[in-house]
């Protein structure tokens, strides 16, 4: 039974687990995508995205919070000036795992984790829209209306001009 598991301990001591996600945090916000296990990358998901949620509000406190789990000053000045901007009108989901296969040596599952916002193949074709779900539903109700009520108000004109002719 997984009574009460919350967290994957990846076969690891704690501290040498949160070192590796925070060296794997730091990586990922230097270069925006990494190929890692899924295991790990899925570990690194709980552990990157609040601290990017934080990263939004640029404060002292937020600052020093990220600093106590990222460890390395570089990585959280780049996480509050570039990733930060980048995302700030996102309201979560800032990270993406894509399944790689399996790894050569040991046959494990690999996957790229990668920041959404910094894929420019994926973004390409999508614009930004914001919305939420209960608003989508009257939002296309109200536009359907809209719709039917353009069909027919054109109708009506046209029967009008050719009765005129």
């Amino acid at each position: 039974m997984r009574h009460g598991k919350k967290i994957n301990h990846l076969g690891r001591q704690t501290a040498h687990r949160k070192s590796m996600l925070a060296n794997m945090a730091c990586s990922l916000i230097e270069h925006k995508r990494i190929n890692t296990t899924v295991a790990k990358a899925k570990a690194l998901k709980q552990f990157v995205e609040p601290i990017v949620t934080k990263s939004k509000v640029d404060t002292t406190h937020n600052r020093r919070i990220v600093m106590s789990k990222l460890r390395q000053k570089d990585a959280v000045a780049e996480l509050f000036r570039d990733v930060a901007v980048k995302v700030g009108d996102r309201p979560g989901g800032y990270t993406r795992i894509i399944k790689l296969g399996n790894r050569l040596g040991d046959n494990a599952d690999m996957a790229m984790i990668e920041l959404v916002d910094y894929n420019e193949i994926y973004n390409l074709g999508k614009t930004k829209k914001k919305s939420t779900r209960r608003a989508g539903k009257k939002v296309a109700s109200t536009e359907a209306n809209a719709a039917a009520t353009k069909k027919e108000a054109p109708k009506k004109e046209t029967k009008g001009s050719d009765e005129e002719e």
